[in-house]
């Protein structure tokens, strides 16, 4: 590694760790849950930054990498919205109260900066010295593009989750919260807290969605700066869009069926690179057209939903 790009490096973590100080102090210190108002604004900030710095990208590293960058955060940014549908599936089951959920968010979302880092080297460091490698990443994308296609409809169950089983065997767990305290005594023995669960729950839920996110990001560039910034934008700001999405979730009617399209997309992709490249330009034209035409067909059926219920209701009356 050269002494500029060290520095690169170590330049963006110092302003990931600054933005991420910004987002801890400002919006993790709340006693009380964030509007949907709120959230939208802050989730808008942080996708604003994600642009700005896009375009520094855009300067000085080329219209591609441009492009690259772009296309990838877009991706992430999709596949991060599925991850925080997942999160509100936890915290609904495990019933995290509202005052910890921030706490919760913060410990899930630095877990997964970490662990999209370690598989972003390992993958560089894989396609560098096996390039076959690449034909792997792009099969187990359409094994997930599958997997989702045939769960699109089904509920996530955290109680079969693997590691939280085997929390359950090694010690027990209290059936009341202590704020974010992960243990506690009680009777003389250590228990484990609900928060400790939950915790462990979402890291597992981190650790599935980078095995399939990376690949995805690989797919675009095998850059690995470009690939690790468009996943750190993505992550960032998560805990202001996962209370957003709490109050606008079921507008995002088919955001399943447009990462299965996506997923699909990128896998083909790759796989079919060693014959055939394509463009930047296209891919990232086919991301955002899939996406937009799940957004507008998602609001078409609420909308339709709410008209035919407004029905019901005045007929009702009548």
């Amino acid at each position: 590694m050269s002494v500029e790009t060290a520095a690169l490096w170590l330049g963006f973590s110092g302003l990931i760790a600054f933005l991420l100080l910004i987002d801890l102090k400002l919006i993790s210190n709340r006693s009380t849950e964030m509007t949907v108002r709120a959230a939208l604004g802050w989730s808008s900030m942080w996708i604003g930054a994600a642009l700005l710095f896009s375009s520094g990208v855009f300067v000085f590293g080329g219209t591609e990498k441009g492009f690259q960058f772009l296309t990838g955060y877009v991706i992430e940014k999709s596949l991060s919205i599925d991850n925080l549908f997942v999160f509100l599936v936890i915290f609904s089951y495990f019933s995290v109260p509202q005052t910890i959920r921030p706490k919760a968010l913060t410990w899930g979302i630095i877990g997964a900066l970490f662990m999209r880092l370690a598989f972003i080297l390992a993958g560089a460091a894989l396609l560098d010295a096996f390039h076959w490698v690449i034909f792997v990443f792009g099969g187990f994308l359409l094994l997930t593009a599958f997997k989702l296609a045939r769960e699109a409809d089904s509920e996530v169950h955290p109680e079969k989750n693997l590691l939280l089983r085997g929390l359950r065997r090694v010690m027990p767990v209290s059936s009341e919260f202590h704020g974010t305290d992960f243990f506690l005594k009680q009777d003389g023995r250590l228990w484990a807290t609900p928060f400790l669960v939950t915790m462990a729950v979402i890291a597992s839920t981190d650790l599935v969605f980078a095995l399939d996110s990376i690949p995805a990001i690989f797919a675009i560039t095998e850059d690995p700066f470009i690939v690790y910034t468009s996943n750190a934008f993505a992550i960032l700001g998560m805990r202001a869009l996962f209370f957003a999405l709490a109050g606008v979730m079921g507008y995002f009617v088919y955001l399943r069926q447009a990462l299965v399209l996506i997923l699909g997309f990128v896998g083909l992709k790759m796989i079919a690179s060693e014959w055939y490249e394509v463009s930047i330009g296209v891919s990232l034209g086919y991301v955002f057209g899939v996406l937009a035409v799940a957004i507008v067909a998602s609001f078409l059926v609420q909308r339709r939903g709410s008209a035919a219920s407004e029905k019901a209701r005045g007929e009702s009356a009548d």
